[in-house]
């Protein structure tokens, strides 16, 4: 077996148009096409991440566009801004009530390093937090970075394995 997913095999001779795939590369495929953002705006980044659901931009071009307010009904938390110590409780507990899977991106130099405030009250980038699959860098970065992270978070989850690594209970009691 190879290591790399090949999502799609098609033989258009057969009658009846038959697909053969792998149920890691269609689950993949679903769960890269309908994510449901976590928008946590914490500073001017957030202005970005607003302008990047508007019409211009198009965010709904990646499946992206249903921006959720309430954890339990995401799997990708966008932290856009300046993360303080404060706020860092309040990220935590979010990010612990979505399930799984769920992904990370750090938008902004802030997010992602701590950017210009090297102070006792700012964290020094959220990973130090909570585990980010993409880093999207700038002060602010424009709403085409974050398309741009969108799609290379899209690009990670179609490399998972999604039965293996995210339902480890449901193989062993089969």
């Amino acid at each position: 077996m190879s290591n790399s997913l090949s999502p799609v095999a098609y033989d258009g001779k057969i009658e009846g148009n038959v697909i053969f795939t792998q149920v890691d590369a269609a689950i993949n495929w679903m769960r890269s096409n309908s994510l449901w953002p976590m928008p946590m705006g914490l500073a001017c980044c957030a202005i970005e991440l607003m302008a990047a659901s508007s019409s211009r931009f198009d965010i709904s071009r990646f499946g992206a566009e249903v921006m959720r307010f309430s954890p339990r009904q995401s799997d990708v938390m966008i932290v856009a801004g300046t993360v303080t110590y404060k706020m860092a409780l309040a990220v935590k507990r979010i990010w612990d009530q979505m399930p799984e899977p769920k992904w990370c991106i750090a938008m902004g130099a802030c997010a992602s390093s701590g950017g210009m405030y090297r102070s006792y009250a700012v964290l020094q980038g959220i990973d130090h937090l909570i585990p980010v699959d993409v880093y999207i860098s700038g002060c602010p970065p424009r709403p085409e970075a974050l398309l741009d992270g969108l799609m290379r978070l899209q690009k990670k989850i179609m490399t998972e394995h999604a039965l293996v690594d995210q339902k480890k209970e449901l193989l062993e009691s089969l």
